[in-house]
């Protein structure tokens, strides 16, 4: 186990709030962690607001100091013309996004990304200095044919190809069948896919940077589930839907090493 991995608890807010409730949003939140004890610099905190929310989420987090890292949903594999409604990296990078979710599966469901799409989104991402969370996982088809880490495997070996060893990425598991449903994956589960989508960043990039990348599982994750994922050696975090646009929970969540246990 990689001890020196700073664990990421990540929001993914997907559709949700204007950016009015943005505001209350992120001040309910840090207020939540600060009352709660929790301690700064024990855990990553980043957010995903939609993409009308950044600037907004932006220059609150820069007035008020708040201590957690901002990130767009996806971007456009292209930097700039004539492509209506998308949205580029570079953008991105002036609001001060450190992150960007690439190949989320209802990107790849709703809009038919497959993974040389992703792959492209990886490489405009690290073009414009931002770190890629690169998401992968498998249906319940998918697990029901090939078991759970035959698609997630293929997934992210296209979407490393041609990545620098030296560039920061993040990883994703998240099983498309636990999503929103409920029923999470077991920590056995995650950290065997895990463990697996490691040794693709290892043969791809080398073993130094797969030491440093975080993995990290979604679906479903809340906070009665957050501790028992993060006792697993290679599950440094968690990419949080739904229960992220639920302050409390989510401070919960980002607070797992308070929990009994932990």
């Amino acid at each position: 186990m990689a001890v020196n991995r700073m664990p990421l608890i990540a929001g993914n807010w997907k559709m949700n709030l204007d950016h009015l409730q943005t505001v209350a949003f992120i001040q309910k939140l840090h207020w939540s962690l600060r009352d709660g004890g929790h301690t700064e610099g024990t855990v990553d905190v980043a957010v995903f607001p939609p993409f009308t929310d950044l600037r907004t989420a932006q220059t609150l987090i820069d007035a008020d100091k708040i201590p957690f890292a901002l990130g767009g949903q996806d971007l456009s594999a292209h930097d700039s013309g004539a492509y209506t409604g998308e949205v580029s990296g570079a953008f991105l990078a002036k609001l001060d996004c450190r992150y960007v979710i690439i190949g989320h599966s209802e990107r790849r469901q709703y809009h038919s990304e497959t993974d040389e799409v992703v792959g492209s989104k990886v490489q405009a991402a690290l073009r414009h200095g931002l770190v890629p969370v690169i998401c992968v996982g498998e249906t319940a088809e998918d697990l029901e044919e090939f078991g759970a880490s035959a698609v997630p495997v293929s997934q992210l070996n296209v979407a490393l190809e041609s990545v620098p060893a030296d560039a920061e990425i993040v990883v994703a598991y998240e099983p498309v069948w636990a999503i929103g449903s409920g029923q999470a994956a077991t920590p056995d589960q995650a950290q065997d896919v895990c463990a697996k989508l490691r040794e693709v960043v290892a043969a791809k990039l080398g073993a130094d940077a797969a030491a440093r990348t975080r993995i990290l599982y979604g679906g479903s994750v809340k906070a009665a589930n957050i501790a028992s994922f993060m006792r697993e050696p290679d599950v440094d975090g968690a990419l949080v839907g739904g229960a992220s646009l639920v302050v409390d929970e989510f401070s919960s969540i980002i607070r797992y090493q308070k929990h009994v246990g932990v």
